[in-house]
């Protein structure tokens, strides 16, 4: 099979067969044999009775249907699992993703030899206070952190060799960091490639600003992991030891000046605990025993991990 299209959706009733009609015209255009995967994560509206609509008149249509509202991510993982194309191409389901896009995309993929082509909007139709300007910033974070030179990390139109999204496990909120994810699995020929991006047609978006906030504090977290996450004691360790060593040779002080007051300058020596070095030394010695366990603790369950279903799947088409 040449194409896996994965969608992600919440409540994009209205649009979903406008954009099936729109795919299944490129892809026939261009003769390739495909597969359409509407992820439904957990609509309240007419949403999965248009997939299944969808499916009685086309088999390549294939869907999921979420027990609830588990992210984008959840969704991602479930289509990525079950995704048999050669490539891999993910859009949101707003028709704000232009499905014109394929071809060239699965060119980059399979002439060009790349693990990954990133989507760039390059002109946007979004609010530029609530959404492009923190898009930027964000952005030019992820570059400075990742070392991947990405303008845009959060567009959903991507492709994928088949490989990269099999050996990439989405969790959480990190579908913003795909790319980073399979940066860090060993997968190098990563590049971007300018998308055309049109204006919402229906409903609302249904991401505010938090996911702003989220997203940066994914990046903390997907910087440590790339860092430490195979052995979190290199981190935790080295802190233990820093701030164990700052308590002991705070205790060496305290005893030295304790001991030069009474055989060397012959005056009455205060009580330890009358001494701020005592409390720096306490202080810094429980922080440092603290990261030790820490690293061990992040040892051990990373030697124990084991797999976790993180999403509950209610119904199936074609699958």
């Amino acid at each position: 099979m040449n194409i896996s299209v994965v969608i992600p959706l919440l409540n994009e009733d209205e649009s979903l067969q406008e954009l099936y009609d729109w795919i299944v015209r490129v892809v026939q255009s261009n003769q390739y044999s495909y597969e359409i995967l509407f992820i439904d994560d957990g609509s309240t509206d007419n949403s999965w009775n248009v997939i299944e609509q969808l499916a009685q008149k086309d088999s390549n249509v294939k869907g999921i249907k979420f027990q609830t509202n588990y992210g984008k991510s959840q969704a991602l993982n479930a289509g990525f699992k079950i995704a048999q194309g050669d490539v891999v191409i993910t859009m949101d389901a707003d028709l704000q993703d232009s499905p014109d896009e394929i071809p060239e995309l699965y060119n980059s993929i399979i002439l060009d030899k790349l693990d990954l082509v990133s989507g760039w909007k390059k002109k946007r139709y979004d609010s530029k206070i609530r959404k492009n300007i923190p898009s930027k910033l964000f952005n030019w974070a992820a570059r400075k952190t990742s070392g991947l030179h990405l303008h845009d990390f959060n567009c959903g139109l991507k492709a994928y060799s088949n490989e990269v999204i099999k050996n990439v496990d989405v969790y959480g909120e990190m579908h913003r960091y795909i790319p980073v994810l399979a940066k860090n699995a060993g997968f190098v020929k990563i590049d971007e490639k300018v998308v055309q991006h049109q204006a919402r047609k229906y409903g609302e978006t249904k991401f505010g600003m938090e996911r702003f906030i989220h997203g940066f504090l994914d990046l903390i977290t997907i910087w440590f992991l790339s860092k430490f996450g195979k052995s979190p004691m290199h981190l935790f360790g080295l802190l233990g030891s820093l701030m164990f060593a700052i308590g002991f040779l705070s205790t060496v002080f305290i005893g030295i000046s304790k001991l030069m007051r009474l055989f060397y300058y012959h005056t009455p020596a205060k009580l330890i605990t009358d001494n701020p070095w005592f409390y720096i030394a306490l202080t810094t010695m429980i922080i440092g025993t603290l990261f030790f366990l820490s690293g061990f603790l992040g040892e051990l369950i990373l030697r124990t991990k084991r797999d976790e279903t993180r999403y509950n799947i209610s119904d199936k088409i074609h699958l």
